[in-house]
């Protein structure tokens, strides 16, 4: 999924804390400064305490209301669970890096010279808490994203290799908030040396080589004339940019490859003794022949001036700096026609300098320099205040942050925010932006609550067909909205053990309420979709989103599909049977996943049924409880017995509710098994627990467990 940021509105930036905590009802709001203290000789300062800070919002003193020291040298994962890395990390101490790579100012050889340490750098260099995106510029199209902010290195490492040739990309489903920019598969190795071409080059660098020799082709049209044009154009570009990337919490780091432009046009001429062209204007100036001098190119051109500093500005207000990466290489020798690019550095460094990033002279180490640099920002406190005086929506406000450090220590931080702005008035690509963070990060919100239920089904020797079941109350879903037409945004992702993108679903359902919302407020939309996964460890990211309020819920799920041909026993979580017409049902349609024809897996004893995510057990005297299906593979074939524990929210055992063994029944597959039980909450306290099911086979003693969340009722 390709997304363009030449087509943005200039909008303010924007704190997406801020505006999802923001709805018609309420004007408090809480804003996140995450800030990063280094010693004089680079060292991040540990050690610092609430005391230590102190936050002004447009000169006034704030009272803090939240602190949060994240170390991410304490965070580095078990190799084997990178998904674990940052799970419940706060987003504002997320690093975010988008890769830009700048083909209007660039060569065919020098971005391929880029491509090969931008692979390495997202493959090696970035910590597992980082999160990455990879975006093109060209004169015609402007700012493209190819890939949004991702933990998954392989999609980054496609899209570099790709950057964006649509001869070279395979998806077969159009992934709508930009995860995919390919189908899952393993990471790109490049092909390309240090030269741009490999004696063993492969039919995609060639393609791509082509792919960058026409866009090339395409730059070198423009004649010098159109220079200043096209630097205002990539300037106003950027700074869009800028604007939907304020959208993001935490600090962006944009690096930017680039050849640069040539500084003339925008410094005007340095003294140089050997410029020809200079020394005649110096005499035309000295004889009062002004008319000959071209002012622009001898001063630098105004207009062009002031676009870059907005541009500038307008980085700094989104919490993002400008890592510059000059990729035409060191030169020891340049001819005359060359020259501008040596210029063309001062550019880069001014822009890079400004926004508080680092200016990289040669492609091959930056990752290397870059590393050493982002080591200070290992240590983050996180500052919250809730602004006294926030001001109308939109309102720009300025921070300063001080701290009792360190003589000589430096306190980086971000230089602003704007008071929220209600959900219809953000552009299109920011509320993209706002849900794919939300799902990248798997922060759980609680502006819906959204309770999913994911369960792998056999479907071949070494994949699963995996139900989804989504829950959401009706009556958050309708707060705040008043037409009897509701859109719903739904998304789910999931992920690997490496942090991959393995498969999606997502879809946009909009129901006609309209003298059934009250109904509806008592119930919700259950949503019923599918994921197709092989054996392994997954964490399956869900969001839902009132697609007018902009009211948002996120809920994570950790999934385990068993290698169902080794013969172990694997038990599903127990399934509840509900009342048909308890919710709003919406299954998914045919071309919302990848083509496949599949038996619908909840059946007993031949009767479908739709089970509970998180089940609703009433206190009753009816001895009979409620219903549930028990669903497990190579269980045995011998007597079975079920044992129950329910846990409350602290996990500590309670006394009380009884399972009982209703009927095992006969299913015709081999080595599959359905039992049919009930539950009696009898004895346990109205609120919410987990309750635990094992499956134990009285020959052998196996065990075989799961769990689901229940809620017990008065």
């Amino acid at each position: 999924m390709i997304a363009a940021f030449s087509g943005v509105l200039p909008v303010p930036a924007q704190d997406p804390g801020n505006l999802r905590q923001f709805d018609e009802e309420t004007s408090v709001f809480e804003v996140q400064v995450p800030v990063n203290v280094v010693s004089r000789n680079g060292e991040p300062v540990r050690g610092l305490t609430i005391e230590d800070f102190r936050i002004l919002d447009e000169g006034r003193l704030q009272e803090l209301s939240g602190f949060q020291v994240v170390d991410l040298d304490l965070l580095a994962p078990d190799e084997r669970r990178v998904m674990d890395a940052g799970h419940g990390l706060p987003p504002a101490v997320r690093r975010h890096f988008l890769l830009l790579f700048d083909l209007t100012f660039s060569t065919p050889t020098s971005v391929a010279r880029a491509r090969v340490a931008a692979q390495d750098f997202v493959l090696n260099g970035m910590h597992p808490t980082d999160l990455g995106a990879v975006a093109v510029h060209t004169a015609e199209s402007g700012s493209q994203l190819l890939v949004t902010f991702t933990p998954d290195r392989t999609q980054l490492a496609r899209a570099i290799a790709t950057l964006g040739n649509p001869r070279l990309l395979k998806l077969v489903t159009r992934d709508p908030l930009g995860f995919l920019i390919d189908a899952p598969g393993p990471a790109i190795a490049s092909s390309l040396d240090a030269g741009g071409v490999n004696r063993s080059i492969s039919e995609m660098e060639r393609s791509v080589s082509s792919y960058l020799r026409i866009i090339g082709n395409q730059m070198a049209r423009y004649e010098k004339s159109f220079a200043r044009g096209r630097i205002s154009s990539w300037a106003d570009t950027l700074q869009k940019m800028a604007q939907v990337l304020g959208s993001i919490e935490g600090r962006k780091h944009v690096i930017l490859f680039s050849e640069g432009f040539d500084g003339r046009l925008l410094f005007g001429r340095q003294p140089d003794f050997f410029d020809e062209e200079m020394q005649r204007e110096i005499r035309a100036i000295q004889d009062g022949r002004y008319a000959e001098v071209d002012t622009d190119d001898r001063y630098g051109n105004t207009q062009l001036q002031v676009l870059v500093n907005q541009m500038v500005r307008e980085f700094g207000r989104a919490n993002a700096v400008i890592h510059a990466v000059d990729i035409s290489g060191l030169r020891a020798d340049l001819p005359e026609e060359n020259r501008a690019r040596i210029v063309g550095r001062d550019a880069l460094f001014y822009i890079s300098n400004e926004t508080g990033g680092g200016f990289h002279e040669d492609a091959n180490d930056f990752g290397e320099e870059l590393r050493s640099v982002l080591e200070s920002s290992h240590v983050t406190y996180l500052l919250s205040f809730k602004p006294s005086a926030p001001g109308p929506p939109g309102a720009q406000h300025r921070l300063s942050v001080r701290a009792e450090a360190p003589r000589g220590s430096q306190v980086s931080h971000r230089m602003g925010y704007v008071t929220p702005r209600p959900f219809g008035d953000l552009h299109p690509m920011e509320k993209r932006l706002l849900a794919s963070d939300l799902i990248a990060t798997a922060t759980e919100t609680d502006g819906l609550k959204v309770d999913v239920l994911a369960a792998p089904f056999q479907a071949a020797e070494a994949e699963a067909y995996v139900p989804v079941i989504i829950e959401v109350g009706g009556n958050e879903l309708l707060r705040g909205h008043e037409d009897g037409h509701l859109p719903v945004e739904i998304y789910a992702y999931v992920t690997d053990d490496t942090a991959q993108m393995r498969d999606f679903f997502s879809r946009v359902v909009t129901l006609d309420l309209a003298g059934r919302e009250d109904t509806f407020a008592n119930t919700g939309l259950k949503y019923y979709g599918h994921l197709n996964l092989g054996p392994g460890a997954y964490l399956v990211r869900v969001l839902v989103r009132n697609a007018v309020s902009g009211r948002t819920g996120v809920a994570t799920v950790e999934l385990e599909v068993p290698r169902y041909t080794d013969g172990q026993p694997a038990l599903l979580p127990p399934f509840f049977l509900e009342e048909p017409g308890s919710w709003f049902l919406v299954r998914e349609q045919a071309g919302d996943q990848y083509a496949r024809t599949t038996i619908y897996p909840f059946t007993v004893n031949g009767e479908p049924y739709v089970p509970s995510a998180v089940p609703l057990l009433p206190l009753t005297d009816d001895a009979e409880g409620a219903e549930l299906c028990l669903v497990g593979y190579n269980l045995g074939s011998g007597d079975l017995t079920l044992q129950a524990t329910v846990t409350n929210r602290e996990g500590e055992a309670m006394a009380g509710g009884t399972l009982s063994l209703r009927e095992r029944t006969v299913t015709g597959i081999a080595g599959l098994d359905k039992l049919i039980a009930a539950f009696q909450p009898t004895g346990l306290e109205p609120g919410d627990y987990t309750l635990s099911v094992a499956v134990v086979d009285q020959a052998t003693q196996a065990i075989s467990a799961n769990s689901i969340p229940v809620k017990v009722l008065n």
